[in-house]
């Protein structure tokens, strides 16, 4: 072998010789004029600094016009390795006179052998590839990190090639002999386990595109998305033995949890929790958890009803609000951030009055010793607290009833028929059969003495009452409002309240919740939650004095609470098995064209609610219609899931509804609208109704 001394004078063909670094240069001849890629340098750098050069390069001394040496080489094979040295230098890893270990050519051809080089090379096929990969991590132990070291890829890289390396043995031969392509496998290294990889690929038909793959394998699994995910949290699930998989080669976001049953387990035991805590601190009789809305319970509820305050209460209140007010005239012309001090202080007195504002509606004490709280699991992954419901058995005990014996039964002293009528003392009968009430008088003496009339003659009277009722009420209808009113509220608000009213009106709402998951958590469920507790909290507590009170109330506040009665009872669900609701359905469809309903403001078309659940041709469908052709063909070749998000964003703040959602324009506003008709085209409504 020749040293550095020697390689000026000798350059022998097939001679092996240490030549500096500096002193290599580029062949003109090389055949490979695109240039090395910045990874692939750093790869072979990386090689080299934790192995060593594996492989000669191969060299021509460099000679001059007159053929003379010049002192340097040209490099004919292994450019790429000369690059990765001089990144080595850049790096001051090696000097730069570093001997390079060569071999001489001046036989051959720079530019054949270059050639021939490269053409006549057969990369590692990638299965075999992700096996070595594998086998480096499982016999040397080595990890991702120092893997990627000695090769010069990225972490991530690697961790990826580890994945491909730990599929199935049987998937990798499949994918060798072309049966699966590179997007397959990678789907099918979602999980390591091999016997559900294989079980996956069985069952797969012509289709296999990756997404189906991916959501075949995590069919049992719960994204990390999902509400019971977000409340429980990726710690406390690991920490409790739970396993997460991860997607290395989509956006997973936040990987797939493996045990539903252990994910469910830490959710209901984090809502016990919270529901033992609120039932500690508030006293109520029972507290109860659920991960879903426990929509059958058959319970009724109460809520909050106005308190006085005491007097220290409202001079707290008083003097919180005296001195937000000069805090916040004081500083409202400051041109700079508040001082540190004044913003803790405002924020102080805010929290305050909003817990002074508290304490003026509180629960009935004797409701909260006989109610309980529901704490569910919100869709946003949060703790929901629902309070004032009483079980049917912890209901206020009825009046005491006892049989007398005549076989009447006894209501606070009073005797009663199977009926309700009232009995007589001495329970005869009249001539007509009829039994004779405390409340009747048979003899003309009875009758002077202002004893009451009949049951008989009771209800004909009333049946003319009645009439005349019916008659007058159709005549004055500010006061049929009144009685619409009174029988709807005696039935929406309170226990009981079939009975204390005179109209046959019943009111009937249908819950939704068993319809659309977390329907009950959307803004609109809440604000309609918000007005019909603040209506409950303004009713009397007495049904009896219902009536007054709705009497009182002046005519905007009537009709407010005329339309939340009435509200609650619309139903326009459409339902498989009802099929002959076909007028009901129409009629609900004219009711959202008279309340000129738009549905924009309550439902938007995300990958959750509609481009998920719907195929391929309604998602191009609705781009197309919302957006014009050219927006649909931009996204046509993609994948089922990407195809839906990218109609998420696309579709964002359009305005567009699928059919079912979309309201015809009403005549009046068409007619209010029509000089600006062409401007309007484009607004949220019009698209609603196109």
């Amino acid at each position: 072998m020749t040293t550095n001394a020697q390689i000026t004078t000798v350059a022998e063909h097939g001679e092996t010789v240490f030549i500096p670094l500096n002193k290599l240069k580029k062949h003109p001849k090389n055949a490979r004029k695109t240039p090395h890629s910045e990874a692939s340098i750093e790869g072979k750098a990386a090689s080299i600094a934790a192995k060593g050069m594996l492989q000669n390069l191969v060299v021509e001394p460099e000679a001059n016009a007159e053929g003379e040496p010049t002192g340097f080489y040209l490099v004919s094979v292994g450019e790429g390795r000369r690059l990765a040295q001089l990144l080595r230098v850049k790096r001051k890893e090696i000097k730069k006179t570093e001997p390079i270990r060569c071999v001489i050519d001046t036989a051959n051809d720079a530019a054949e052998i270059s050639l021939d080089e490269n053409v006549n090379r057969e990369n590692l096929h990638p299965a075999d590839e992700f096996e070595r990969f594998r086998e480096l991590s499982e016999n040397r132990g080595w990890g991702a990190e120092e893997i990627a070291a000695r090769f010069g890829k990225s972490a991530h890289v690697v961790k990826q090639r580890l994945r491909l390396g730990a599929v199935s043995p049987k998937l990798i031969q499949v994918y060798r002999d072309g049966g699966l392509t590179m997007d397959q496998l990678q789907a099918f290294a979602i999980t390591d386990d091999h016997d559900r990889q294989e079980q996956v690929f069985e069952n797969l038909s012509h289709n296999r595109e990756p997404w189906i793959i991916r959501r075949d394998l995590t069919a049992c699994n719960v994204a990390a998305s999902d509400r019971r995910a977000v409340f429980v949290g990726a710690e406390v699930y690991t920490e409790a033995g739970g396993n997460i998989i991860r997607d290395l080669f989509t956006e997973d976001r936040g990987g797939f949890y493996e045990d539903a049953a252990l994910l469910d387990r830490l959710a209901l035991d984090k809502l016990e929790r919270t529901a033992a805590e609120v039932q500690e601190a508030e006293g109520w009789k029972w507290a109860s958890a659920y991960i879903d809305w426990p929509h059958a319970h058959g319970m009724r509820r109460t809520y909050p009803q106005p308190v006085e305050l005491s007097e220290e209460q409202e001079a707290a209140y008083e003097a919180a609000q005296e001195e937000l007010e000069r805090l916040s005239a004081e500083w409202q012309d400051a041109d700079a951030d508040l001082p540190p001090e004044v913003d803790q202080r405002l924020a102080e007195l805010e929290a305050e009055i909003e817990r002074i504002d508290g304490l003026r509606y509180a629960y009935d004490p004797d409701e909260i010793t006989r109610g309980g709280v529901f704490v569910v699991l919100n869709h946003d992954g949060e703790a929901r607290i629902e309070r004032g419901f009483i079980r049917a058995e912890d209901e206020a005990p009825e009046p005491e009833e006892a049989e007398s014996a005549d076989g009447g039964t006894i209501i606070d002293g009073v005797r009663v028929n199977a009926d309700g009528e009232i009995i007589g003392e001495d329970g005869e009968y009249d001539e007509d059969g009829n039994h004779v009430s405390a409340l009747d008088a048979e003899d003309e003496e009875a009758e002077e003495d202002g004893k009451p009339l009949s049951d008989s003659l009771i209800r004909d009277l009333t049946a003319h009452r009645t009439l005349a009722l019916r008659l007058a009420l159709g005549e004055q209808p500010d006061m049929a409002l009144i009685a619409v009113i009174h029988a709807l509220a005696a039935q929406t608000f309170y226990r009981g309240g079939g009975d204390a009213h005179a109209l046959e009106i019943r009111p009937i709402s249908a819950s939704l919740g068993g319809h659309a998951d977390g329907i009950e958590d959307t803004a609109a469920a809440k604000a309609l939650a918000d007005r019909h507790a603040g209506w409950a909290a303004d009713m009397p507590r007495d049904v009896a004095d219902l009536w007054g009170f709705i009497a009182g109330l002046d005519h905007a506040s009537v009709m407010a609470l005329f339309a939340h009665c009435a509200a609650q009872t619309v139903n326009a669900l459409k339902l498989p098995w009802e099929q002959n609701k076909r007028h009901a359905h129409a009629t609900a469809d004219r009711l959202a064209t008279a309340v000129a309903l738009d549905m924009t403001a309550h439902w938007t078309p995300t990958v959750r609610a509609y481009f998920g659940r719907v195929t391929k041709a309604h998602i191009l469908d609705a781009v197309r219609e919302a957006l014009g052709d050219e927006a649909a063909e931009r996204i046509a070749d993609k994948k089922k899931p990407e195809m839906a998000e990218a109609a998420e964003q696309l579709l964002a703040g359009t305005g567009w509804l699928p059919p079912i959602l979309r309201t015809e324009r009403p005549a009046w506003l068409a007619v209010d609208e029509q000089p600006e008709a062409p401007a309007m085209e484009d607004e949220p409504f019009a698209v609603a109704a196109e």
